[in-house]
């Protein structure tokens, strides 16, 4: 199709809508040309395969997408220069882990649909040792695990549905792991604020 034509030519951008097309064309995720990719999939699903082929890719934003398997990490893995990840109100319903280890991310968004509440038992697993720029939208979720973070210099966090003492583990382990980070912005809803004001700033040194 019109897809595959565009990138046998070695188109170097794509901007891309697509709605209720059933899964992904996965012609999208072997162009060593791209360098950006934006993708708005809304009633489809993004399956990656083995040879995913995505070598000069620098930024990718996918919005409305549903994710399945180990997708988001096989897809990660596999863009070795990769600078700007944005996942927007995407779906990981079905996921157990968001795997997302890069040693060349310098700028990662995590925004999710805040009224919608559905699955929340998945962990977010974060390893990106240049990253200097985190926005984080969403329910607290079964777990965390952020490491080599210590290059971080600006997060954005907007945490919400904070009702349960597992939740108050799982919101203070993501905070523990950018507790390095030099310029915060937290915003939590009104169940976080009447729990202990501790849970939030014992990782920090306060001056």
């Amino acid at each position: 199709g019109w897809i595959c034509a565009a990138l046998c030519r070695g188109v170097k951008e794509i901007d891309l809508e697509l709605h209720n097309l059933g899964n992904v064309p996965p012609v999208l995720f072997t162009c060593h040309s791209l360098v950006t990719l934006k993708l708005v999939a809304v009633g489809s699903e993004i399956k990656v395969s083995s040879d995913v082929c995505l070598g000069n890719l620098k930024t990718l934003q996918l919005r409305n997408s549903k994710f399945v398997g180990d997708s988001i990490h096989r897809l990660i893995s596999n863009c070795h220069v990769l600078e700007d990840l944005a996942f927007i109100d995407c779906d990981f319903e079905y996921m157990r882990e968001v795997n997302i280890q890069s040693p060349s991310l310098k700028r990662l968004v995590l925004v999710y649909d805040l009224a919608v509440f559905e699955n929340i038992d998945y962990v977010v697993v974060i390893n990106t040792p240049n990253l200097v720029y985190f926005q984080y939208t969403d329910t607290v979720v079964k777990g965390y695990t952020l490491t080599n973070m210590k290059s971080l210099e600006k997060a954005h966090i907007n945490i919400y549905q904070f009702d349960s003492i597992n939740c108050e583990t799982s919101a203070t382990h993501l905070i523990q792991g950018i507790c390095n980070v030099r310029s915060l912005s937290l915003t939590i809803d009104e169940v976080v604020s009447k729990l202990s004001i501790h849970v939030f700033f014992s990782p920090f040194n306060i001056i």
